[in-house]
């Protein structure tokens, strides 16, 4: 499993939130109980299979709601 820690730009409402913890969730190879959407800081950290998906289809799932990915540091 990798882990990865992506900043967003700033977000503005908790439905916000709840609307990237949702697609990030849906994405296959994420691990659903490790995926943390943190208002305040605007982070998404998350653990993830690298042999089933990848950070650019992750930040994908993000971008398609709208919402810019700032930089991304997988681990």
């Amino acid at each position: 499993m990798n882990k990865a820690t992506i900043q967003l730009e700033t977000l503005t409402c908790p439905s916000c939130l709840q609307k990237i913890d949702k697609a990030v969730k849906g994405v296959d190879g994420v691990n659903k109980d490790s995926v943390n959407v943190m208002f305040n800081s605007s982070k998404v950290k998350l653990e993830f299979d690298s042999n089933v998906t990848s950070i650019d289809a992750i930040e994908g799932a993000i971008t398609k709601l709208g919402y810019e990915v700032k930089k991304s540091q997988v681990k």
